[in-house]
């Protein structure tokens, strides 16, 4: 028997090359910093601190979409010479694999389901005999490989010639 939990799960993928962006308050009395986007100086009140160099706010951009990756968290992901946020870092270097119900592919960038080591979408992610759906702290039972909701289970169980224990 298994709960589900609050939290959707973890896109799949293998490690990433992720790297913590800080906010540092320029001190008035230090000398400027370079900044690593633009070469100029930084003589804004804030700067930004990732890859161990230092970044206006607006310097500091995903190669792809061009979001400012400061104020869409405190990480970027590096690979292949460029910085990326992590959606398009999971969109361009993401390890897909296939639902364990429905057999297609899933998006490396899409929330999944897991159960021991199958993954499902979120929407694959229902009892395989009734599709009864699970809401967050519903019981579920994984038996040969299927998804199931508790009525099913005890059926099955029943069918099989010994009932479960209700205390």
């Amino acid at each position: 028997m298994v709960f589900l939990g609050a939290e959707a799960g973890q896109p799949m993928q293998k490690r990433e090359k992720s790297f913590g962006i800080q906010m540092l308050s320029v001190q008035p009395d230090t000398k400027p910093k370079g900044c690593a986007g633009c070469n100029r100086k930084i003589k804004d009140r804030y700067l930004l601190k990732a890859l161990d160099k230092y970044w206006h706010e607006d310097c500091l951009k995903c190669a792809c979409c061009d979001c400012r990756l400061g104020e869409v968290g405190s990480t970027l992901y590096t690979k292949a010479n460029l910085i990326l946020c992590r959606r398009d870092y999971l969109r361009l270097f993401g390890v897909t694999g296939n639902c364990a119900a429905c057999s297609k592919l899933i998006p490396a960038f899409e929330m999944v389901m897991r159960a021991k080591e199958n993954v499902y979408h979120l929407d694959c992610f229902a009892c395989q005999l009734c599709n009864q759906r699970f809401c967050v702290g519903d019981k579920f039972f994984l038996k040969n490989n299927m998804i199931l909701c508790q009525t099913d289970y005890e059926e099955g169980l029943m069918k099989e010639g010994y009932a479960p224990q209700v205390r």
